[in-house]
């Protein structure tokens, strides 16, 4: 994950990362966000959108929106590494959530379902 332009650089209008992922398959589950939309951008590869409907197969320069409380999921499982652009709108902090996931991965942290719903709610995700 790589910080492009964040909440706190754009006064609070959107937030704007990049995702490289490597060839093993990875993304989160089907969720949605109360107070912030989310777009995708895809650069190269290809990656697994859910619309909330059906998946697609999405390669560069494909894009989906997904409105505030639209639900969502990405994934690559082609095995093969894949980019994209993360689009949050208004520009939610969004760094601490991509920060804690990452702190819980390297530690080998294995957290409980409550803990996972706590991370979830204070960072407006709702797993569906």
């Amino acid at each position: 994950m790589r910080y492009l332009g964040t909440g706190a650089s754009t006064n609070g209008q959107f937030g704007l990362y990049r995702w490289d992922m490597g060839p093993k398959p990875s993304g989160p589950a089907a969720h949605f966000h109360r107070t912030i939309s989310e777009s995708f951008f895809v650069l190269s590869g290809t990656v697994r959108l859910f619309d909330g409907r059906s998946w697609t197969d999405a390669t560069a320069g494909d894009f989906l929106y997904v409105p505030e409380g639209g639900v969502h999921s990405f994934r690559n499982e082609s095995g093969e590494p894949a980019s994209m652009l993360l689009l949050f709108a208004p520009g939610a902090p969004r760094e601490a959530y991509f920060e804690e996931l990452a702190e819980i991965a390297s530690s080998g942290r294995r957290l409980t379902d409550e803990e996972w719903t706590d991370v979830y709610l204070r960072h407006d995700q709702y797993m569906v």
